[in-house]
């Protein structure tokens, strides 16, 4: 990066003096020569004037410089071009201003970026569960298949994938406006439990996973503070998450236990999937994506971004922790959703 013969000075005004400095000081002393050389006073004025004006123009060129990148740059991304970058080489306003600049167009375009990939993958999405659900229709309309209970039911399944689709994009754009509608109160986790992993079960069966459910609160009494209806959103999406990756006849474990000293309550979802490598744990959380890569079990996508979103409404975190019981440890990848919840 070029630094310019000003970018030393602090502040833009005090660039301005040094501008007016410079320009006084050659008029001064070309005059002063002249002078001294006894040149016609009509020869060396404009001189001076000319080697002053020059002299301005440099200094002020090195300047206004970020200015005019910065209205290139507006104007390519008025055009949706947002790989511009501003030479925000000095300490002044205006490279206060660049580097906020800078930094605006690459969080726009990354935004640009999140919107195009939304699009196509609600897109695709779509397709799938629209392109099922048609086909199936066809057939029943055609003749070609009985409107059995069999028939009907795949029917049904795309139908549930769409809706589940539809609830998780509504989901996400009450994230995106900033909605927090959170009503705290106090609840008793092991009914709550059983009762999310109840309608889980349901939710599995009819989709064909043969999963086991297993809940272990300690202690049995435990409560903790929460929105009901977010919480039940974290531990249905966490366990829908668990049973599309868990092996036929796998287990579901769903741990809850009090962290006294730190006054929280910690709930761990794990399953005996292949687990989610270490150095992917935080792609997971990013919508549309299972550990970096394009979620193909079967699901949207978007379950464990809405998870964590519904999680920060409380103040906690979740996290893929380390699982030592779990086989696919020892190849670094762990299936273990461990979510912490302030309890006080």
């Amino acid at each position: 990066m070029a630094r310019r013969p000003l970018d030393r000075l602090g502040s833009f005004k005090i660039k301005l003096g040094a501008v007016v400095v410079a320009a006084v000081t050659v008029t001064a002393v070309l005059t002063w020569l002249s002078a001294s050389a006894a040149l016609n006073p009509w020869l060396a004025i404009p001189v001076a004037i000319i080697a002053a004006l020059v002299l301005t123009q440099v200094l002020a060129h090195g300047m206004t410089s970020p200015l005019r990148q910065m209205t290139r740059a507006a104007q390519a991304m008025s055009h949706g071009d947002y790989g511009q970058r501003i030479d925000a080489s000095s300490n002044d306003e205006v490279g206060e201003l660049a580097r906020a600049f800078t930094s605006m167009a690459s969080e726009l375009q990354q935004t640009d970026l999140l919107r195009r990939e939304l699009v196509a993958n609600v897109s695709h999405e779509l397709r799938t569960p629209v392109a099922g659900l048609r086909a199936q229709l066809e057939n029943l309309v055609d003749g070609v298949t009985e409107p059995d209970p069999a028939a009907l039911s795949v029917a049904l399944t795309e139908t549930e994938r769409l809706s589940s689709l539809v609830d998780h994009l509504l989901d996400l754009s009450r994230i995106d406006a900033g909605v927090t509608d959170v009503s705290i109160e106090r609840i008793e986790l092991t009914p709550f439990l059983h009762e999310v992993a109840d309608a889980a079960a349901l939710g599995a069966g009819a989709r064909g996973r043969d999963v086991r459910w297993v809940i272990d609160v300690e202690p049995p009494q435990l409560t903790f503070l929460a929105d009901p209806a977010r919480m039940h959103q974290v531990i249905a999406n966490l366990l829908d998450n668990a049973s599309r990756h868990s092996p036929p006849g796998g287990r579901v474990r769903v741990r809850a236990r009090a962290d006294e000293e730190r006054r929280t309550v910690v709930i761990e979802v794990s399953d005996e999937g292949p687990g989610i490598p270490h150095a992917e744990r935080e792609l997971v959380f990013e919508r549309f994506q299972r550990g970096g890569r394009s979620d193909a079990a079967g699901g949207t996508g978007l379950g464990l971004a809405i998870a964590r979103w519904a999680v920060n409404l409380h103040g906690g975190t979740i996290e893929v922790g380390d699982d030592p019981s779990s086989a696919a440890s020892e190849h670094g990848a762990s299936s273990l959703i461990r979510v912490t919840l302030p309890d006080a």
